[in-house]
């Protein structure tokens, strides 16, 4: 047991000195980053976001599966797992005959997971949760003006930058034969930073006679995050296996204040907070995965993020009033369905290891944007993925000393997805990513005897 914790206070260490550089290499560029609290992040490892992002019902002792923390048990007694992604992506935002291509490269996760004791497994992880990353502009032409007779045109400059990261810890245990449980804690933090420069120009000259405004948004989140899940295996027969799992999500109140700082260029600064103006969804979560003879496992998710009863900051140009309140939300239901396929787990030919992946997903529109002063739907999201599991370990050479089979592979998947909503002036964005993960699977807790 000493090996345990030791590598256990190690590992933990390791992380958290790791934390602040990892922090600074996840981002993104899209426009509906603006909302909230950012664009959410996959929170699945690389084996699942080659099938599409399925995790409720995969229960597999050679890989961590974060996404319920019931299949944290499965991790076998003599496993040390260690799992970390990045992804490289170019996005097309298109709205009109406009079209821009922007490059990005993404810091995903770093997990691991090992056996505790009898029945009971645990995993570590960090990884980004949401992310901020936007910059553009808008300029309409709002009147003439009655003294030179020139054209006023008012242009809205927007900027936004940070993202919230989770550090977590979570415990699996299985209770019955067939039955197991399990629950993630973690901590959530980070910043939200937003700033909106409104300027009058007459002709595309500045206009003196008008006074521009500026106003920045800033909040500092420190809060925790949990969930729990629930797995139940069913063996239908020698070859086949269901097994059945689902997650709840805690919904709360995130603390800390707001800040609203707005300036006019005349000099006059109003400052503004709002208390708790934040908050986490409640989510519930279900799936289901299919096992074949050791060879095909098919799996279907469906989770539902009540995010209409979350409240954002918002300020109330009328009565003055910066305060948190509803109404930048909508729910989010998410379809997720993926498959993989292994012609030989066991046999000799590097070809019949390889794991083959692939899977579809779809997200119904939960932001809410004001336009024009009328209130429409954001995008909805679909995508589609495919990858592959490269064994890199002589696994083969262990499984006939052993009777084990735990290889370490290289997980590399493409992924493209749309984020396209229903009003024809919002962007459009296309997203083409590739994910890559290590996979590093060792039996560090092999107990030996020498005869």
């Amino acid at each position: 047991m000493r090996i345990r914790y030791r590598l256990l206070t190690t590992l933990g260490s390791c992380l958290i000195s790791l934390m602040p550089a990892l922090a600074q290499t996840s981002g993104t560029n899209s426009s509906y980053s603006r909302f909230g609290l950012g664009l959410p992040n996959n929170q699945s490892q690389g084996f699942s976001r080659s099938m599409g992002g399925v995790g409720q019902g995969i229960r597999d002792g050679i890989r961590v599966n974060s996404l319920n923390p019931a299949s944290y048990s499965a991790i076998d007694s003599v496993t040390f797992l260690f799992d970390v992604g990045m992804s490289l992506q170019r996005i097309r935002m298109s709205t009109g005959d406009n079209h821009l291509n922007i490059n990005n490269t993404n810091f995903d996760y770093v997990t691991a997971g090992f056996h505790l004791t009898r029945n009971v497994g645990m995993s570590l992880g960090f990884q980004p949760f949401t992310s901020i990353g936007y910059s553009f502009t808008q300029e309409q032409n709002v009147a003439t003006d009655p003294y030179t007779g020139q054209n006023i045109t008012n242009t809205f400059s927007f900027d936004g930058s940070g993202g919230l990261h989770l550090a977590f810890a979570g415990v699996g245990w299985k209770p019955f034969k067939w039955v197991s449980i399990g629950a993630n804690a973690g901590i959530l933090w980070g910043n939200i930073k937003h700033q909106v420069v409104q300027t009058f120009a007459e002709n595309g000259t500045s206009a003196s006679n008008y006074s521009s405004l500026r106003t920045f948004y800033d909040t500092s989140v420190k809060t925790w995050k949990g969930d729990v899940g629930i797995q139940f295996t069913a063996p239908l027969n020698k070859k086949d296996q269901l097994t059945l799992g689902a997650t709840v999500g805690i919904g709360h109140k995130i603390g800390g204040e707001s800040t609203m700082l707005r300036t006019v260029l005349s000099g006059d600064t109003i400052t503004k907070t709002a208390d708790k103006a934040y908050q986490l969804p409640m989510t519930y979560s279900f799936g289901a995965a299919w096992k074949h003879a050791d060879k095909l496992t098919l799996a279907l998710d469906a989770t539902l993020e009540q995010w209409s009863k979350c409240t954002t900051p918002r300020y109330n140009s009328t009565t003055g009033i910066y305060a948190a309140s509803t109404g930048e939300y909508g729910n989010r239901l998410h379809i997720n369905a993926g498959f993989e396929y292994i012609p030989g787990r066991f046999d000799r030919k590097y070809l019949q290891r390889i794991n083959y992946r692939a899977g579809a997903y779809y997200a119904t529109p939960f932001q809410k944007i004001t336009m024009h002063g009328a209130t429409v739907d954001g995008p909805s999201e679909i995508g589609i993925t495919a990858g592959l599991g490269l064994p890199i370990s002589n696994g083969i050479t262990r499984l006939s000393l052993l009777n084990v089979y735990t290889p370490s592979y290289v997980n590399i998947g493409v992924e493209w997805a749309r984020r396209a909503p229903g009003n024809t002036q919002l962007i459009t964005e296309n997203v083409f990513r590739i994910n890559i993960g290590l996979t590093f699977n060792e039996n560090w807790f092999m107990k030996w005897k020498i005869q």
